[in-house]
C-alpha cells in the first residue's frame, strides 16, 4: 500500500497517524495491499478553486475525492485488485473551524475527512438517505475500529 501524504496547508498534521489510518480502512474494506491513494492537504483558496472547478459550487469545502480507477471494497476471500484508488484533499482551516464547532480536535475532524473520502473513492455516496445511512454508518464503524486499534497500540 502506498499512500502518499501532501501538505501544502500551513497547518500541521499529524501524517504517520493518518498513514496508519488509510492503512486500516485498506485492510477493513479489503483493498488489495498494492494500492496507491493520494492526500493532499490545501488552504482555503486552493480548495475553493477545486470546488468550483470539479463541483461548480463556490466557496472553500472540507474535502474533495477525486477516483481514478473505480475501485470497489473486496471481500476477505476476494480483495479488490491493485491499482489507484485515487485522491483526497481536505482542507485543514475548514477542518478546524468543524472541529471546534463539534467539540473535537483537529486530528479527529481530519481523520473523519479521509475515511470519508476514502469511501467515497471506493465508490460510497450519500445522495439518498438509504445510502447516507449505510455510508456514514461505515464511517462511524471505522473510525472506532481504528480508535480501538489505536489505543491497543
Amino acid at each position: 500500500m502506498s499512500v502518499e501524504i501532501n501538505n501544502e496547508s500551513g497547518i500541521e498534521v499529524a501524517e504517520e497517524s493518518l498513514q496508519r489510518l488509510a492503512a486500516f480502512v485498506f485492510e477493513s474494506l479489503h483493498v488489495h495491499p498494492e494500492t496507491d491513494l493520494g492526500v493532499l492537504f490545501v488552504d482555503e483558496a486552493a480548495i475553493e478553486q477545486l470546488h468550483v472547478q470539479w463541483m461548480d459550487e463556490p466557496g472553500p469545502t472540507d474535502v474533495l475525492s477525486f477516483p481514478m480507477d473505480e475501485l470497489r471494497p473486496g471481500r476477505v476471500d476476494a480483495p479488490t485488485p491493485a491499482g489507484l484508488l485515487g485522491d483526497v484533499v481536505i482542507c485543514p482551516q475548514v477542518a478546524e473551524l468543524q472541529a471546534e464547532a463539534a467539540g473535537h480536535d483537529l486530528l479527529q475532524e481530519v481523520r473523519v475527512l479521509l475515511t470519508h473520502g476514502m469511501l467515497h473513492l471506493l465508490g460510497f455516496d450519500h445522495g439518498t438517505p438509504d445510502e447516507e445511512a449505510e455510508m456514514f454508518g461505515l464511517q462511524r464503524d471505522l473510525l472506532l475500529g481504528f480508535a480501538m486499534r489505536e489505543r491497543g497500540r
